[in-house]
């Protein structure tokens, strides 16, 4: 077979609205691993998070990249690594934040605990099982954090500008969530990495998905398909453009390259 690695992100993309891989999607992830392709799946959430949505049958097989890659596991090749933001950098972001708008919808992530300022309800909006947990200011200054989130139409004046060269921001979810990772923290870096590890060309990874933080990705991938609920952006540079993540569109395209 031409490719060796399969990578697959999950909102959008092999999830789908309803936060579930479909029958058809599981069906044809597993004929691909049975056929010898590694699986990866690279996502924004963590690690909790994958546990909750994947079936126990792909937890058991697959590599990940949580957190957009600022933590990696793979527990078969006991392959484990992970960045986060410098404990000065997360308080400047705070304080420049909180400057801006003192009731911010501002979370923050520290090795898959979840963190606030304040009371937020996100079981409904990011599907989550549980809300993050209130800490005072102080507290949350003191952490190295994985990932900060910026929940709503937050356009923070300056933030890339002031926090550019030290973090990696991007925005998500038709630009309603800023997600600000480690500088160095990214999908692609992440599955370059286990690609050196597991000694794989970058030219035999299929990558699939659908956001901003995709784009990186497909750029470096052997063969990017894009779901055709996809950003423009994405769809633009991707080799192929699926069906929805409604429709099975990651079935869609195996089944014909893996079939």
């Amino acid at each position: 077979m031409k490719y060796s690695t399969l990578v697959l992100d999950l909102d959008g993309t092999l999830l789908n609205s309803k936060k579930e891989v479909s029958k058809r999607n599981l069906e044809a992830v597993l004929s691909c691993y049975q056929r010898g392709m590694r699986i990866i799946f690279a996502t924004a959430r963590p690690p909790r998070a994958v546990n909750w949505f994947l079936p126990k049958v792909l937890l058991d097989i697959g590599s990940f990249v949580y957190y957009n890659g600022a933590q990696v596991l793979c527990k078969k090749s006991k392959i484990e690594f992970s960045e986060s933001i410098p404990v000065n950098v997360p308080s400047e972001i705070l304080d420049y934040c909180l400057q801006h708008d003192p009731l911010i919808e501002l979370s923050m992530e520290v090795n898959d605990e979840w963190f606030s300022l304040i009371e937020l309800d996100y079981i409904t909006s990011m599907n989550a099982r549980s809300n993050p947990i209130v800490k005072p200011l102080n507290e949350m200054k003191q952490y190295e954090a994985t990932k900060i989130l910026i929940s709503g139409n937050n356009h923070i004046t300056g933030l890339f500008t002031k926090f550019g060269d030290k973090t990696n921001i991007i925005t998500t979810d038709n630009n309603q969530l800023i997600q600000i990772m480690p500088l160095l923290a990214s999908k692609e870096s992440a599955i370059i990495k286990l690609c050196n590890l597991y000694n794989v060309e970058l030219d035999s990874v299929i990558v699939f998905g659908d956001d901003h933080n995709d784009i990186g990705l497909f750029k470096k991938a052997g063969y990017s398909i894009a779901m055709a609920n996809a950003i423009e952006e994405l769809k633009e540079i991707a080799d192929e453009v699926t069906d929805s993540n409604d429709h099975d569109g990651v079935a869609v395209s195996l089944e014909r390259m893996c079939g």
